[in-house]
């Protein structure tokens, strides 16, 4: 969620978040950023989903026509609508399911054997059920399940997921441990964009100006993630956040000096970041897309 603390266009009570905000929507692959798009908090989490992937997919399969493409987000994005877009493209996914009743009962023997053996040994117990499941009335076909029965002491924590994958791509265990929860890696990316970069700086009076910010926020993220990617690469920063980079390398003073064929950049002399920015600048000129002045 974006909080909002004014009168914003768009502006709508969220029951889930408890405040009045809009709900981005982002999609990464890995660190790079494909999409940042602003929606209205009175929408389904989902929406705009479809129109996107068209949108990433058509263009990454222009480009790379025999790369596979799977899809992977939480429970608000498991919708039938997706899923049945995804089958009909060729596009796998891996989705959050939202537990009920029928789902828990499924996984009734493989949560008592979790508990059992969570008793036994005091530590946090886990196994997996992979089995077939539909909807009564939401999904248009049955698809595959993994239930995950863990118990942690003191408290039941089952976990669902829905995949288009088969058992021979991916067994159950590996599937949500290697492949679903990796998913969390990209909330660590919409953070440093919301908390370093300030995408959640949306206090203009037009949903239209507010996705104007969102994207200056976007665009200082995919210069960021590019220095770190290429120039930041044997530093101390080449794992740093957004945050790190612009306090320790950007939010510096130096003297800047034109002359007809050179930029010079002056730092103090004291500066416990030389070293660095001298093996940044030379991974950069290294780089084929390196285009030096002149």
């Amino acid at each position: 969620d974006d909080p909002l603390h004014g009168q914003q266009e768009g502006r709508f009570f969220h029951g889930y978040y408890r405040c009045y905000c809009y709900l981005p929507l982002y999609i990464f692959s890995g660190e790079h950023l494909l999409c940042a798009r602003l929606r209205t908090a009175d929408k389904d989490a989902s929406s705009g989903s479809v129109d996107e992937l068209q949108r990433i997919v058509g263009q990454i399969r222009a480009r790379w026509p025999k790369t596979r493409i799977i899809i992977r987000a939480d429970a608000g994005f498991c919708r039938d609508a997706i899923m049945a877009w995804c089958e009909t493209n060729d596009v796998g996914y891996i989705l959050g399911l939202a537990r009920n009743k029928r789902l828990q009962r499924a996984l009734g023997k493989e949560m008592e054997a979790a508990r059992l053996a969570c008793e036994r040994t005091g530590e946090a117990a886990r196994c997996f059920r992979d089995f077939r499941y539909r909807t009564r009335k939401s999904w248009s076909c049955e698809r595959r399940v993994i239930g995950k029965a863990e118990y942690l002491p003191g408290k039941a924590n089952p976990r669902f997921v829905v995949t288009s994958l088969s058992t021979g791509e991916a067994d159950a265990k590996r599937l949500y441990e290697e492949l679903y929860c990796a998913r969390g890696e990209m909330e660590n990316r919409i953070k440093e964009q919301q908390l370093g970069l300030f995408a959640d700086r949306t206090s203009s009076a037009t949903l239209r100006a507010n996705q104007l910010r969102l994207y200056f926020s976007s665009f200082a993220y995919v210069l960021l993630h590019g220095l770190r990617r290429l120039g930041l690469t044997g530093t101390a920063f080449a794992k740093a956040q957004s945050t790190t980079i612009r306090l320790k390398l950007l939010k510096i003073g130096a003297r800047l000096r034109l002359t007809v064929r050179k930029v010079w950049l002056s730092f103090s002399e004291a500066s416990p970041y030389a070293s660095d920015i001298a093996q940044i600048l030379a991974n950069l000129k290294q780089h084929p897309a390196w285009s030096p002045p002149g």
